[in-house]
């Protein structure tokens, strides 16, 4: 079958023949539907190298973290499942018995250092493939939703959603605002998140007028980037700040705009992970405010993105790819030219 394999640290993934997997013990076979190219793929082959990546990430392996498909064959032990149900894949794999993991919290496993890769995609043969094999306990049914473009939620759609659960004691009640910074993929998922399971006002901003328009088609009111662009977010919220501030980017500007937007008591999350710096002042941040960051998210928050997309609630932008052209994506990615998320559906639609 055709992969997307990363090979060499610092040189682009390459397309090639691989042998199909097998399902081990607790294993599932799916057969692709899509798979997300997200930008951290692109960190891990263009940006890291053997000095600054976890040694989970080394090459080689296939890329693809964010997977939807349906099962093709069962692995032994495995009950309850069905071939040909489609689901969505759960991507990080911990070792399974620590307390994170037996919350569903397979990110910030306590065995992290033992495990020999990081997620499915990540150290492990992912899904910009044919076929993939997953462990049976990752898959969360899709039912008869779409699973072409449900594919990038397992990141796209987790990470926003566990990042603003998170944040939900601050978005309780009525009078609440919220400001999410970048309208790419998370970002517009953000928006939708927070229009369906929040009552607050959500207010977005990027430096792309199209994506600002999209986030308005979602519910949003919109911030165009530029001198008084803080204070013109305050006006919209009485000159008190908003409750909440979800930043996909992470750049030193939009870390210092999250903190000049948001309100005393207020929460700042940083998702976007650009390593931009913010130099903590206690005359000039409101007080009682968190700064926190956050990464991807639980399975059960999975389950509950599922939910949402099968009710119609949520939806990624989705500009698909063949596999023929999976290595275009990549590049598109790095160079800007994908407005929501790009799919590679490995056996056609």
């Amino acid at each position: 079958m055709r992969a997307v394999v990363f090979e060499q640290w610092k040189m682009p993934p390459v397309l090639r023949d691989v042998d199909k997997p097998a399902p081990g013990p607790g294993e599932v076979l799916l057969k692709i539907a899509g798979a997300g190219a997200c930008h951290s793929d692109v960190a891990v082959f263009h940006d890291y190298d053997e000095s600054m990546a976890p040694p989970q990430l080394k090459p080689s392996y296939t890329l693809g973290h964010e997977n939807s498909g349906w099962i093709e064959e069962l692995g032994e032990g495995v009950t309850g499942l069905k071939e040909g149900d489609a689901f969505l894949v759960y991507g990080p794999i911990g070792c399974g018995h620590c307390p994170a993991c037996s919350r569903g919290q397979d990110t910030y496993c306590e065995n992290v250092a033992d495990m020999p890769y990081l997620a499915t995609g990540l150290g492990r043969d992912g899904g910009m493939a044919e076929y993939m094999t997953v462990p049976a306990r990752n898959l969360v049914p899709l039912g008869d939703a779409d699973p072409y473009a449900a594919a990038p939620l397992s990141d796209a759609g987790l990470t926003p959603y566990h990042a603003i659960n998170l944040s939900l004691p601050k978005l309780a009640g009525g009078g609440k605002s919220t400001l999410v910074i970048g309208l790419g993929g998370l970002g517009l998922v953000a928006v939708q998140i927070l229009r369906a399971i929040t009552g607050a006002t959500v207010i977005a901003t990027d430096m792309k007028p199209e994506a600002m328009a999209r986030a308005e088609q979602f519910g949003a009111v919109t911030v165009p980037g530029g001198e008084g662009q803080a204070a013109r977010i305050r006006d919209l919220t009485g000159g008190k700040g908003v409750s909440a501030v979800f930043d996909f980017v992470g750049v030193a500007p939009t870390i210092a705009l999250a903190m000049g937007t948001v309100a005393r008591q207020g929460r700042v999350t940083i998702v976007g992970i650009a390593g931009g710096a913010f130099e903590w002042n206690f005359y000039k941040t409101p007080y009682e405010v968190d700064l926190t960051s956050t990464y991807w998210g639980t399975i059960e928050e999975l389950h509950e993105v599922a939910a949402l997309y099968r009710a119609g609630q949520i939806a990624p932008d989705v500009e698909y790819f063949s596999m023929d052209d999976a290595l275009t994506a990549y590049q598109k990615l790095q160079d800007g030219q994908i407005a929501g998320r790009a799919v590679v559906t490995p056996n056609g639609r």
